[in-house]
């Protein structure tokens, strides 16, 4: 998309008093990445063609950036409004008990673009990774993969915790990592076929996660996204990785300190 001119669409400039200061422990991007990377649903906001906004629910997934990824049908309205316009938003709440406002959640602004035919291969492992339940229907005709491009977020982490965010706030910078983008596939496949044990111990014992048979979805230069049914995780890098060897090595270090911790 070309540049927006003007206050990010979704910001709200001058509502904040200057004086304000957040916590000290509230990171809006890092809260920002990982509410993108781990949650699986969200309510997808279309311009609809009577001019009104359409709310509904849309399963979601990330690309190697984290650009958000959906799967609809033309038959569905939304699927209609994208394709007279493309503009929309993506709410990704974070559940959990007592009111639901304390908890963060994250609107993502930007335009929305079908992908079909080969150029949907990634977008179609990926988001089947994270909801394999819909590769029953993901080859239907009337189905496509549409990749968010975003142009900015909101994020409100709860009270006194809101911070306006641009795209490359919440996305992940693929500079320099081509030889980690193309080996990302066979990696994901390798951890789950020849290193369960070690995939269990990044839930487990780094994330805090109860045991089972946790599989890989996804990897990128940040952090290596987990899921088991439908709990997902994500595990940050100690720090950006940008090949196959220092994923590799990275990899190794992040189990034997996993195994470290008793």
């Amino acid at each position: 998309m070309p540049p927006v001119e003007g206050p990010l669409p979704g910001s709200m400039p001058g509502r904040i008093p200057e004086s304000a200061r957040p916590p000290q422990d509230f990171d809006p991007a890092g809260l920002a990445k990982r509410l993108l990377r781990v949650t699986r649903a969200g309510t997808l906001a279309t311009l609809d063609r009577s001019g009104y906004p359409f709310g509904s629910l849309v399963n979601a997934a990330t690309d190697l950036d984290g650009s958000p990824i959906i799967l609809v049908s033309r038959l569905a309205t939304h699927t209609a409004n994208l394709e007279r316009d493309g503009r929309a938003s993506l709410l990704l709440a974070a559940g959990g008990k007592g009111d639901p406002l304390a908890h963060p959640r994250l609107t993502l602004l930007g335009e929305f673009i079908r992908h079909d035919g080969d150029s949907d291969a990634r977008l179609r492992r990926r988001f089947l990774a994270r909801h394999p339940k819909s590769e029953l229907y993901a080859g239907f005709a009337d189905f496509a993969f549409w990749r968010m491009s975003v142009v900015s977020a909101h994020l409100n982490g709860g009270f006194a915790r809101a911070a306006d965010l641009t795209a490359q706030d919440v996305l992940t910078d693929l500079a320099g990592a081509d030889e980690l983008v193309a080996a990302e596939e066979g990696a994901v496949a390798h951890m789950n076929a020849d290193h369960a044990d070690a995939v269990a111990l990044y839930a487990t014992k780094l994330l805090g996660a109860a045991d089972g048979e946790w599989r890989v979805t996804g990897i990128d230069p940040e952090g290596l996204d987990l899921a088991l049914g439908d709990a997902t995780l994500r595990l940050p890098f100690p720090h950006r990785i940008a090949d196959a060897g220092g994923l590799r090595s990275l990899l190794k270090d992040l189990a034997e300190r996993a195994r470290a911790t008793g």
